[in-house]
């Protein structure tokens, strides 16, 4: 059997169906779109970002920028496409949406071992190895498909977006560009708010009517992932909760006069060009004509033209320990892969990176040969350990962090940026030692 199905043609699916090409395995990939969409897509590409267009720190430094420089180092295509799609963003690694989904399109569909299948796929073939990268809204015929394998080991939380404004419309007389602590490039848009401005901005956020559930989501409960949570859910933890996350002053001040402020929104460059920009942070669930009133008393924002409005739609993940093994496969099926954000990674890079493991795992078993094992020290192996282990409390969604990485055996002096360069450092040179057979 040297053949696999990757169902889902999602940042994880892609990922999984390139490695397993890339290791002379012929894949057919199932994909929906552009016969039927979830209610979060709206572009036929493959790989759609719908959350945001950033993917995070670019730091190897960082646990998602130790992740990011893992998968630059085993040639991952969703890394190739990022850097070659990347818009100016700072410290972070941020992308122009239309041409990294174009980008990682085109490569998956001149691939000569790889067949896209363009229908939904209901079933999961009998006997043949699969992955399925169907994502957090995944089909209705699949989730029951995926139930009847799992039984009832299934959770269920809400993800949001923020929205986008026009550049054009933004009041650069009140609003600026900065960088916090003047680190990098000034590329974010800095809207600064004094205390009566941030007073009277949150009681009405506090306030604002928020949109109702769609059917299929009312007859769940609603459950809140801590990193991707609605700007009001947060708002409503205290007064001073925004001052400390998303509107946190500190280190911004204008270039000119040298002012400091109560409050400060950011606005991150949504495309190249410069002519979008999201709102960093304000992912909602509010009503559409309240965002435009509401966030449109944010000083620089007043004659806002929203290109996108935030939405929030439903997430499904497993309840993976028990479920799911370190390559992400099956325990009880091993023939049956997982990836993406239902095996509960947190984010596009994380699911990439589950992509990644699944597919090159799939590859191996389709040729016989022994499952690559990624060591534990590095972001790629401890994410997938996570997976398959989960930690001393109920399994929830988890973002690349170091605190899921064995510490050393011996402290390591010089405060917490030390340790996480020893971390980066251990686990590149133990990514080195790998052989990803291909």
């Amino acid at each position: 059997m040297n053949h696999i199905n990757v169902i889902g043609a999602g940042l994880a699916g892609c990922e999984a169906a390139w490695q397993a090409a890339l290791r002379g395995v012929h894949v057919k990939l199932y994909e929906m779109k552009p016969q039927k969409k979830t209610p979060a897509h709206t572009y036929n590409g493959f790989a759609e970002l719908v959350c945001s267009n950033s993917l995070r720190n670019n730091s190897v430094e960082s646990a998602i920028g130790l992740l990011k420089e893992e998968l630059r180092r085993m040639d991952s295509l969703i890394m190739e496409a990022a850097e070659a799609t990347k818009v100016s963003a700072g410290g972070a690694l941020a992308v122009d949406r239309v041409l990294f989904s174009d980008y990682i399109t085109e490569k998956i569909r001149s691939c000569p071992l790889i067949e896209v299948v363009e229908e939904e796929c209901t079933s999961i073939p009998a006997g043949e190895i699969t992955v399925i990268a169907t994502g957090p809204l995944t089909s209705e015929p699949m989730a029951d498909c995926i139930l009847s394998l799992i039984g009832d080991r299934s959770l269920y939380f809400y993800d949001a977006a923020a929205p986008i404004v026009s550049f054009e419309s933004i009041n650069m007389d009140k609003a600026f560009f900065a960088s916090r602590y003047g680190k990098g490039d000034a590329d974010y848009i800095n809207c600064p708010m004094t205390k009566e401005e941030y007073t009277d901005f949150y009681e009405a956020l506090i306030s604002a009517e928020e949109a109702e559930l769609h059917d299929f989501e009312k007859k769940d409960s609603l459950k809140v992932f801590e990193g991707c949570m609605p700007v009001e859910v947060m708002a409503k933890r205290g007064e001073d909760t925004l001052r400390f996350g998303p509107l946190k002053p500190v280190g911004i001040t204008h270039p000119e006069t040298g002012e400091t402020y109560y409050a400060v929104v950011q606005l991150r460059r949504e495309d190249e060009s410069g002519t979008m920009f999201n709102i960093v942070g304000f992912q909602t669930h509010l009503k559409f004509p309240e965002q435009k009133r509401v966030f449109g008393m944010i000083p620089g924002l007043e004659n806002a033209e929203f290109l996108r409005y935030g939405v929030m739609h439903r997430n499904t993940f497993l309840n993976s320990p028990g479920i799911l093994n370190s390559d992400y496969s099956m325990k009880e099926r091993p023939k049956v892969f997982f990836a993406g954000q239902m095996t509960g990674v947190e984010g596009y890079i994380e699911s990439s990176a589950s992509g990644f493991v699944a597919g090159v795992s799939a590859a191996c078993r389709a040729k016989g040969e022994e499952v690559v094992d990624f060591p534990k020290t590095t972001m790629i192996g401890a994410m997938a350990n996570y997976v398959s282990e989960g930690g001393v409390s109920d399994f929830q969604p988890m973002n690349a962090n170091f605190g899921i990485i064995p510490p050393p055996a011996e402290k390591v002096r010089g405060g917490k940026r030390m340790r996480y360069a020893y971390y980066a450092k251990r686990a590149l040179e133990d990514l080195d030692k790998i052989d990803l057979k291909k």
